[in-house]
């Protein structure tokens, strides 16, 4: 394994895992509710009385987030991903991820950001679960098929 040194970017990605650090910790001290982003959009799916508007705000915000950061950023400092699939293959892994939530009862952020700075039991063996599952397909798409 080597490191792509063109793109290793170590101060920014701190800086993003700070800041989400930071949401995730305020997010439940002002609203006693975990930000894991499947829940978020799942509460969409099901609306309850009143709260649909934060909901639909908070995903906004993340979609309107990289476009803000592309206008606000110096020339060169953000990277467009390179992702060396098609459209079909996108759409699959993203409703792959979304059985995934569900079946593992949330997401990355709210296990593995939240649940474990929670010290939940559960949220480890979730993320524990995700990263070996996600270990266990990149090395079967790289090295055997």
């Amino acid at each position: 394994m080597t490191i792509d040194w063109t793109s290793f970017t170590p101060w920014t990605s701190l800086a993003g895992g700070v800041l989400l650090g930071v949401s995730a910790a305020l997010f439940i001290l002002l609203n006693g509710r975990v930000l894991g982003i499947s829940g978020i959009l799942g509460g969409l799916l099901t609306p309850k009385q009143g709260d649909t508007g934060w909901r639909l705000s908070f995903l906004l915000g993340m979609l309107a987030a990289p476009l803000v950061a592309g206008l606000l950023a110096p020339e060169g400092f953000l990277k467009a991903p390179r992702i060396d699939a098609g459209y079909g293959l996108v759409v699959l892994a993203g409703l792959l991820v979304g059985v995934g939530t569900r079946y593992g009862s949330g997401c990355t952020s709210g296990h593995g950001v939240c649940g474990l700075s929670r010290l939940s039991p559960r949220s480890l063996v979730a993320t524990l679960a995700f990263m070996a599952a996600g270990f266990l397909v990149v090395f079967l798409l790289r090295h055997v098929f």
